[in-house]
C-alpha cells in the first residue's frame, strides 16, 4: 500500500501526519468540515489537532494496530481537498 508522499510515516511507522496552513480560522475550520465530510463517510476518523489557522491531521487505523488501505484513502481524498 502506498500513501501520498505530502504526509509523513511516524517513526513507529504506525501512522501517518499532515500539518495545513490556511489564512485564517474560519478557512481551517471549513477544511475541517470537508473532512468531517469524508471520514464519516469512510467511517474512519483521523485525530484532529486545531490551532488558529493551522490544522494537523493523524491516520491510522486503531482496530489494526497501525496502517491500512483506509489510511492511505482518506489520505488520498483529504489532499484531493487542498489541490
Amino acid at each position: 500500500m502506498e500513501f501520498p508522499t505530502s504526509w509523513t510515516k511516524s517513526d513507529d511507522g504506525k501512522a501517518i501526519t499532515r500539518r495545513f496552513e490556511f489564512a485564517d480560522f474560519s478557512g481551517a475550520f471549513a477544511f475541517l468540515t470537508r473532512v468531517a465530510m469524508l471520514a464519516e463517510k469512510a467511517d474512519h476518523h483521523p485525530e484532529i489537532e486545531n490551532v488558529w489557522n493551522k490544522v494537523t491531521l493523524t491516520l491510522t487505523t486503531h482496530d489494526a494496530g497501525g496502517l491500512t488501505g483506509k489510511d492511505a484513502d482518506l489520505a488520498a481524498q483529504i489532499d484531493e481537498l487542498v489541490a
